[in-house]
């Protein structure tokens, strides 16, 4: 058996009009008859560059906005709900999607302000080495803004009335107070206020939630001390006086208990106290006292750890900075303090009596660790 020409067709696969035969026209352009521009491996290949392209975009904004240090940020809300006496609900929620919004745009306005400093001192940062466009990184920090704020509004007018001074600390810092003696007090208010904002959305209050915000932000304060040198390396008293504040604040922690009362006595119109139990309050021999026991020694007990897991977690760090301030030590006792910022929220959170919301918080401490591992926090 032969093989036969098409009619009328030319050896080449060619006819006498023109026209090319398929089978002329699959040998021209590939044994299974696809187009040279539509070969599999190319289209592979365009495939495999757009990916490397985002992932290299994805690194980008990662280091921007410093991804890993958004664990330390949902415990402030949880802390101050469980000062203010109140449980997590669904406005507890907005205040966190709020605080990280706002968190993120401080992070990216930061480098935006910096970004002629940081091409001399940390040329490698996103905005220096020409990964992201300025103009994105201003652009993010307004809209990340914009959406905060907007959150705290439907959480309620309490949480906005907290979230706008807030959001106006953090733009006033990172364009003009952080190299100012006021810049960290101000980036201690800041954690202070986010830490308000989640007691105000939970229960619309914020007064028994101060003596917690004063905590963090006095850590806060002490850490971005420690922070305006880490470029440069500097004196060990700031290094120091950070590790003497983590002392007194772990003293502080496991002090006093800040959970309220399970019983008052009454008083009469002169002020003396009445001995007598009050209506619906447990008597002396109402076994109902000791259900309370077993839950405050718990929470005692849960607050002394996550105490001394925030200690532990700067100690180190803050003596290696004392004994040698250079910058490498400097950045390593700066990322330790950003996540110690997690076991304090869970000491404040079990100091108030919220067991549940910090073991929650203390649960985000290894994800924090183990994310810092591949973008750094500071």
């Amino acid at each position: 058996m032969t093989l036969r020409e098409s009619p009328g067709s030319r050896p080449d696969g060619s006819r006498p009009d023109g026209t090319v035969t398929a089978a002329a026209g699959a040998a021209a352009c590939g044994t299974d008859g696809r187009t040279v521009t539509g070969h599999p491996h190319r289209r592979r290949a365009r495939r495999d560059r757009r990916a490397r392209r985002d992932r290299r975009a994805g690194r980008a904004w990662a280091e921007l906005l410093r991804l890993p240090a958004l664990f330390s940020v949902p415990g402030d809300a949880l802390a101050g709900t469980a000062a203010a006496g109140g449980s997590p609900g669904p406005r507890t929620l907005l205040a966190i999607g709020s605080s990280l919004c706002l968190y993120e745009a401080g992070m990216a306005l930061n480098d935006w302000a910096d970004r002629d400093v940081d091409a001399v001192e940390r040329p490698h940062r996103p905005l220096p080495s020409g990964r992201i466009r300025p103009s994105a990184a201003l652009t993010a920090a307004c809209a990340l803004t914009a959406a905060g704020l907007a959150l705290a509004a439907r959480a309620g007018r309490p949480a906005l009335t907290v979230a706008a001074p807030l959001a106006a600390t953090v733009w006033a810092y990172d364009l003009g107070l952080k190299h100012t003696p006021a810049g960290p007090v101000a980036m201690g208010a800041a954690r202070g206020m986010d830490l308000l904002l989640g007691a105000a959305a939970s229960t619309g209050r914020t007064s028994r939630a101060l003596p917690s915000a004063a905590l963090l932000g006095t850590h806060t304060v002490a850490v971005t001390t420690v922070s305006r040198q880490e470029a440069q390396g500097g004196s060990p008293l700031a290094p120091l006086a950070a590790l003497a504040t983590t002392a007194l604040l772990t003293r502080l922690l496991t002090h006093r208990s800040a959970g309220p009362a399970t019983g008052r006595s009454q008083t009469t119109g002169h002020g003396s106290t009445d001995p007598r139990p009050a209506r619906n309050q447990p008597g002396p021999t109402d076994p109902r006292p000791a259900r309370h026991q077993p839950r405050q020694a718990s929470a005692e007990l849960l607050t002394a750890a996550c105490a001394a897991a925030y200690a532990a977690t700067t100690a180190r760090p803050y003596v290696h900075a004392t004994l040698n301030p250079s910058p490498p030590l400097t950045q390593r006792a700066v990322g330790a303090g950003i996540r110690a910022t997690i076991p304090l929220q869970a000491a404040l959170t079990a100091r108030s009596r919220g067991t549940a919301g910090a073991l929650l918080i203390a649960a985000l401490a290894p994800l924090g660790a183990r994310f810092a591992k591949k973008v750094s926090v500071t």
